[in-house]
């Protein structure tokens, strides 16, 4: 058995049974695999089973598994980060599959560049047996490394002190969290920081349909602003008054809206309040880490 690596994988969950499981059996035996595995849960009650396999495996000392009250991808993360004992922290959905190296490039791409953000490699169920090499621009799917302006929230590294000196992840990015990984790649670019994409570095996104963000619907067929709020806060977050402004007429020029065209009058309620929401949480300030005080486990 080789050594550990000095990485923490912190996994943010909500709602997910039988497929967390299958991610944590998939990561456990992964040689060489990382320091640690967090698992950072807002579900409020699993089913008996999964509950009794993640209890076993926290007190076998194989995970951690760290309950928390709120429902926030941002929150969770931010506690990932706190609670986090090693410096490199990797960030991974809760239904992947991971190739044998993935904690290794991700370790691998830290020694070989100093303040890097690593953007690891997404396989989507629809690319599932695509050859990429081929292609000479960008995709999260694609074989050639690249640096790239933004990153996926499901595979990537960076280091914990860098992280937290930024304030970690803004929390006003609530329900779906919307566009909170764009915010935080442009505060970490802002502050002189690069992101890497490293093809190496590679998983498979199972992309359950249950629990996670799929909790709160579909962005096309709902009246709620959960999905929209994020898209008009990192807009004011980031100066982006165009984008801002353009939005609303942007949600509703879609394929979906000119052949459902009743739909329009719900989509443009989510929007606007969404917008108004977004302004609200603006005005208030971003809320970062709170790197005072960090909760028991579970």
């Amino acid at each position: 058995m080789s050594a550990a690596l000095p990485v923490t994988v912190a996994i943010p969950t909500y709602r997910r049974e039988r497929v967390l499981l299958d991610t944590l059996d998939y990561l456990l035996p992964l040689e060489p695999g990382p320091a640690e595995i967090l698992v950072l849960d807002q579900t409020e009650q699993h089913d008996p089973a999964t509950g009794q396999r993640l209890q076993e495996l926290h007190a076998a000392g194989r995970i951690r598994w760290l309950k928390l009250e709120t429902p926030s991808i941002p929150q969770a993360m931010n506690r990932g980060l706190l609670e986090a004992r090693q410096d490199i922290v990797l960030f991974l959905d809760d239904d992947i599959r991971p190739e044998p190296g993935l904690i290794a490039a991700h370790a691998a791409a830290h020694q070989a560049h100093a303040e890097v953000l690593v953007a690891g490699r997404v396989i989507q169920p629809w690319e599932e047996g695509i050859d990429f090499s081929g292609e000479s621009s960008f995709r999260f799917a694609g074989v050639n490394a690249f640096w790239i302006d933004e990153f996926m929230g499901g595979n990537f590294s960076l280091r914990r002190e860098a992280a937290l000196a930024l304030g970690g992840f803004d929390e006003n990015f609530v329900r779906v969290a919307y566009r909170f990984e764009a915010e935080f790649a442009h505060r970490w670019r802002t502050s002189g920081r690069r992101i890497h994409f490293e093809p190496m570095a590679c998983l498979h996104h199972l992309k359950d349909s249950g629990g996670g963000t799929r909790t709160y619907g579909e962005h096309l067929t709902t009246w709620k602003p959960d999905h929209a709020v994020g898209a008009y806060y990192f807009c004011l977050r980031t100066g982006a008054v165009g984008g801002f402004l353009l939005r609303p007429f942007r949600a509703l020029a879609t394929r979906h809206h000119l052949r459902r065209p009743w739909w329009i009058p719900l989509t443009l309620a989510a929007e606007l309040r969404g917008m108004a929401w977004a302004i609200a949480l603006y005005l208030r300030g971003p809320k970062y880490a709170d790197q005072a005080g960090v909760a028991t486990d579970a």
